[in-house]
């Protein structure tokens, strides 16, 4: 975890080095897997594709949630109260400032990316800056920043290539792409459902266990910037804000914003998300039930 001012996370830190072990087996033992599967001269590459499909995903993680969300990077001339705000933030937390950006959505949300804290961005809708005061919004940037200081974000990313890469090649393996130049011996249909099967087993294997860390670190955010900015009651507010504005979202904001859903301060789906193990946050009244406990921690006089 990285070091700065937010409260230290022990169940964070586990979950984290877990799913990420977890899911680095069960991602080798599908490269492997299907190398033997995949004639001998298609082996190398198979290898070569996996490790390809995980950097590619680690290097290219912000660009790819800011182009999904239609976001841009913003300077402190364009947006000076929200770099402000950040700096601020920043400095209170003791880490690097990442970049900002902007994304022209009425969906009111905002996320964290990146690959490291040095090329993190935290980004806003244009929604959510009309939505929130600004002590709702410094609540809302301080959750964010977390995210960054902790590094779930870039564990998120690694840890997503698994099941991008598994999903990719059971679509190849049920188009009989892996297993036709061995389709000439009793093996072949064998060879190929073996392929599926396994790719189906690491998808949803890392489909559940990102959702089990995903919702465990948005409560943990949610507890690090209430301590952070010892404003809980101010977060919560906002939750409920954002949660209530997702109803009245358009179509094609909430179609952009799912995308990123995972990596959203609240899931961009209408009414405020999944329930049960697809979830990847966890029920509202939750999050609220814990800045409740940290207000009255905080409001109780010292000593």
């Amino acid at each position: 975890m990285a070091t700065s001012r937010f409260i230290k996370d022990s169940g964070l830190t586990v979950r984290m080095t877990s799913v990420m072990f977890l899911l680095g087996g069960l991602f080798v033992a599908l490269v492997v897997g299907l190398m033997y599967v995949a004639p001998p001269q298609y082996s190398v590459f198979i290898g070569l594709a996996g490790i390809a499909v995980a950097f590619w995903q680690w290097w290219n993680s912000d660009k790819v949630a800011m182009r999904a969300m239609r976001a841009r990077e913003v300077t402190p001339e364009e947006a000076p109260e929200l770099h402000g705000m950040i700096d601020r933030l920043c400095a209170l937390a003791d880490m690097p400032k990442p970049r900002v950006g902007v994304a022209d959505m009425g969906m009111p949300n905002a996320f964290a990316t990146g690959r490291s804290p040095d090329r993190a961005v935290v980004c806003v809708t244009t929604g959510l800056l009309r939505t929130l005061d600004a002590e709702e919004l410094e609540a809302v940037l301080s959750h964010e920043l977390s995210h960054v200081a902790h590094r779930d974000v870039l564990v998120m990313t690694v840890a997503s290539s698994a099941g991008i890469a598994a999903g990719m090649l059971m679509r190849g393996a049920q188009y009989g792409g892996l297993g036709r130049s061995r389709s000439h011996n009793g093996g072949g249909a064998a060879m190929v459902l073996v392929a599926i099967l396994v790719s189906g087993v690491v998808y949803a294997v890392s489909f559940l266990l990102l959702r089990l860390l995903s919702r465990y670190r948005e409560l943990a955010a949610d507890r690090a910037g209430a301590y952070l900015t010892l404003k809980p009651a101010a977060l919560a507010s906002a939750l409920q804000k954002i949660s209530g504005e997702s109803a009245l979202t358009p179509k094609d904001d909430l179609r952009a914003g799912h995308a990123v859903s995972a990596l959203c301060i609240v899931p961009a789906l209408r009414g405020g998300g999944l329930s049960g193990l697809s979830a990847t946050h966890p029920p509202l009244q939750e999050r609220l039930e814990q800045l409740a406990r940290i207000q009255a921690e905080l409001s109780r006089p010292a000593g």
